[in-house]
């Protein structure tokens, strides 16, 4: 009998992994399921074929852009809802698709589906392509018979995603380039300008002005450590890396974020925008509510976030309501979770929650705008006091020198 490597989410949101002898995949989830193990059907496979090796490969990200699932998506949903089968729709979806990556995958889900696997075993398949939510969201509709119209919800969903996430992306541009091009300009300065004026004053046997000397000071620091600063600024990168990629400093660098005084606001609304827009849409699709929060919480992007919905999970397992653990991470403004809590009472989450995401979306945009009029002058003052400090520091003891002849 072969042997099947799994992993599942636990009852209380841990995640679980093991080894299993069962005859077919589907056995496998079946036996999950009924040790009440929510099984990943993406991380079932059989021990030692495909791509089940023990060699770990390196991540390199999704080679698919999102902007071509969204289309592939609606086209999909829309072919779905003229009546044509779903083999015939993905051959044609395959056949059009210009990137070669997503092309081979769409086939490869044509074949799976082909030989009786449901659309969303299929796609569970690919997890870089389509994520939990996605396959999550086709399953439920699929049990409902109503694949076209979650399709088309799904592609709202992430259009407006996108749109979010070019946002912040937008917000961070322009600032980082003009930063970055301010401390190259400065370590210009620093390490070639300021030591051929320094051999210049050495023969004016004069006391030199005190932000003259302070900058040459720093030139001499500067140039004697540049590889012992550029040694150290990588070594921070890859530690910080490193450290993401663990939960406890994953949790302490996200909570730091989200304290920051410029960007952490931004970071909370856009978090809240995502997390609120995804769990509304997983109910509204009829996902149950305990599968929904996990979804959630593992694409919330933010291990605070994660946290605080992953214990509303709990408290719903328990018998309490979504609302009461959001108001006790602190994560969620008091606005959020009361209007979640009227959505409970109300019978309408789905609609509270997408009514919430948006609100922070405009209050994304809000904050993208008043972060640039923050963040211009700023860099400008940057500019003038680092970069105009230095020129002028320089050029202190040449007018100086000037006025000694007049």
């Amino acid at each position: 009998m072969p042997a099947f490597r799994w992993q599942g989410i636990g009852p209380r949101g841990e995640t679980l992994k093991g080894e299993m002898e069962a005859p077919t995949r589907e056995a496998v989830i079946a036996q999950l399921r009924s040790q009440r193990i929510l099984p990943l059907p993406a991380k079932i496979r059989e021990k030692g074929k495909g791509l089940d090796r023990d060699i770990a490969l390196p991540s390199l990200g999704s080679p698919v852009k999102a902007r071509d699932v969204v289309v592939f998506t609606r086209q999909l949903a829309t072919m779905i809802d003229a009546g044509l089968p779903i083999v015939q729709c993905l051959q044609i979806l395959a056949s059009q698709s210009e990137n070669k990556v997503f092309r081979k995958t769409i086939t490869a889900v044509k074949e799976d589906v082909e030989s009786g696997a449901t659309f969303a075993e299929a796609l569970g398949k690919h997890t870089r392509v389509f994520d939990d939510l996605y396959t999550n969201m086709v399953a439920a509709g699929e049990v409902g018979g109503i694949l076209d119209s979650i399709l088309i919800r799904l592609a709202a969903y992430m259009e407006k995603a996108v749109k979010l996430k070019s946002k912040i992306k937008g917000a961070l541009i322009y600032p980082t380039v003009i930063v970055v091009v301010a401390g190259v300009v400065t370590a210009v300065l620093l390490i070639w300008v300021i030591p051929v004026f320094a051999d210049l004053f050495k023969s004016f046997n004069q006391q030199l002005p005190l932000p003259t000397r302070i900058a040459m000071r720093l030139s001499q620091l500067t140039t004697a450590y540049i590889l012992h600063m550029i040694v150290l600024g990588i070594a921070a990168a890859i530690g910080i890396r490193m450290a993401y990629r663990t939960d406890r400093g994953r949790l302490a660098i996200d909570r730091f974020l989200l304290a920051s005084p410029i960007f952490g606001s931004l970071l909370r609304k856009a978090s809240i925008a995502r997390a609120t827009r995804t769990l509304g849409t997983l109910v509204s699709s009829g996902v149950p509510i305990l599968e929904a929060l996990n979804i959630t919480a593992r694409t919330a992007g933010n291990k605070v976030v994660e946290l605080a919905l992953m214990a509303a999970r709990s408290s719903i397992r328990d018998g309490k309501t979504i609302a009461e653990p959001l108001i006790e991470s602190k994560v969620f403004p008091p606005m959020v979770c009361q209007m979640t809590a009227v959505g409970e009472t109300t019978g309408s989450l789905d609609a509270m929650l997408g009514k919430i995401a948006d609100f922070y979306d405009d209050e994304v945009d809000n904050a993208v705008a008043n972060l640039m009029s923050l963040l211009e002058p700023l860099v400008i003052l940057y500019i003038g006091v680092v970069v105009g400090g230095l020129v002028v520091a320089m050029y202190l003891p040449i007018f100086k020198l000037g006025s000694v002849f007049m």
